[in-house]
């Protein structure tokens, strides 16, 4: 029998890992936009390079968990970490659209593994009762992880291949001390199937809004920094941008996960669609000075990382509870395919109308999500918050991994 000591040691090397994991991806995610801008790739294959990520990412929703259960959690964080670390190393050594487009796949799909692996694996380890703790400092660190992440920019020498080698760097710590842990592996759980169809039936707000937000979200961590590069902006002033939006979205969490599990969530994502909009909108008219530019980043990104979660508890109460982690995977996809969508339809759009064209964009995929949301909240009656109640997602990191540990959880 293990000591509390001994897990809560565990439980610490863990979250810490993941924390560098997470400084890595917060700022590769911003490093790979100012990049592809460097390279001068078309519109088209831009996109394509800055979308792949999430097209790995998503794919990994459907095997990774199989992979786990096939070979064991540290061997699973050993092989997806290494993944992403080959991946990351043979960027700078194979220059191009469509290698960089395999690649970033490849990290994209190594990522998720890495978060699934490491947050069942804290599901398994954490202690019931201090289960809602544990991964409160973990979601704590993930934020804050992303947000120094974003720092990292303004030093970054992004022409050479410093920045891809301390990445590599960062993961080769994170599997170094993950794989010195000793841990017990979780116990295989069978995941139940959900027809097509079954979903979207009775929670159709909750589809659109995951595939919308999915699309807003890709869309403004892939193209907003490389655009703010190519106007002259200064790297640092990217970074503060880039950090302010992930900090603002760690500050909307709290307020507006109370408030979701006391109204209709309806209403609330009908609020933060309208909000969404209508500062991406001010942000085109208003001069682009760095209070108005800073301010505005806490609102969208504060709007922008409470839209996927508030959509998932909209489902959870609309589907039986023998349904959470089908319903979750399935949200996991289609938000997925949102953020492939994002970057692909925004590149091209950002070709032609520059920047206040993405904006435009990413406020009416904000708009029609208000506007579904609202409408349906006038005509159907709102469920009762018996479901499941809001959680904290961290963006561009693990609504999979964190869904899928809390239905476990959750599971008879």
């Amino acid at each position: 029998m293990r000591s509390k000591g001994f897990i809560r040691v565990q439980i610490g090397t863990l979250i810490a890992a993941t924390s560098v994991i997470q400084l890595a991806n917060g700022f590769y995610g911003t490093f790979i936009s100012l990049r592809v801008a460097i390279e001068s790739f078309d519109a088209i294959m831009a996109g394509l390079v800055l979308s792949s990520y999430f097209a790995g990412f998503t794919l990994a929703a459907l095997f990774c968990g199989r992979i786990i259960e096939r070979i064991g959690h540290i061997r699973a964080y050993a092989a997806f970490a290494g993944v992403v670390a080959s991946a990351t190393a043979c960027m700078p050594l194979w220059v191009g659209p469509l290698s960089w487009i395999i690649l970033r796949a490849i990290v994209g799909f190594g990522c998720a593994g890495i978060f699934v692996t490491t947050e069942s694996w804290l599901n398994a380890k954490a202690p019931r009762s201090e289960r809602g703790r544990v991964f409160s400092i973990y979601m704590v660190g993930t934020f804050l992880a992303l947000a120094i992440g974003q720092l990292l920019i303004g030093r970054a020498n992004i022409q050479t291949a410093a920045p891809f080698n301390a990445i590599v760097a960062l993961f080769a710590m994170a599997l170094v001390m993950v794989t010195t842990t000793r841990a017990e592996p979780p116990q295989a759980t069978a995941t139940e199937r959900l027809p097509y169809g079954q979903l979207s039936r009775a929670a159709p707000v909750a589809v659109v809004g995951c595939v919308l937000s999915g699309l807003i979200a890709g869309t403004f961590y892939s193209l907003v920094p490389a655009w703010m590069q190519d106007v002259g902006i200064e790297r640092g002033r990217i970074a503060l941008y880039m950090l302010v939006a992930v900090l603002g979205g760690f500050a909307f969490q709290i307020p507006i996960g109370w408030i979701s599990d006391r109204f209709d969530r309806r209403v609330v994502l009908a609020a933060l669609g309208l909000g969404f909009a209508g500062t991406a909108l001010a942000l085109v008219g208003l001069p682009h000075s760095l209070p108005v530019v800073a301010s505005t980043a806490v609102l969208l990104g504060g709007f922008m990382s409470t839209l996927y979660p508030v959509c998932v508890a909209h489902a959870h109460d609309r589907m039986p509870m023998d349904r959470v982690v089908a319903v979750s995977g399935r949200l996991i996809l289609v938000s997925g395919l949102g953020s492939v969508l994002g970057p692909l339809i925004g590149s091209s759009i950002m070709s032609r109308l520059d920047i206040d064209g993405v904006f435009y964009f990413m406020a009416a995929a904000a708009l029609l999500l208000g506007l579904v949301a609202g409408g349906r909240s006038l005509t159907t009656a709102p469920p009762q918050h018996l479901r499941r109640p809001f959680e904290i997602l961290a963006p561009q990191a693990a609504p999979l991994a964190h869904d899928t540990q809390r239905s476990l959880d959750e599971s008879p």
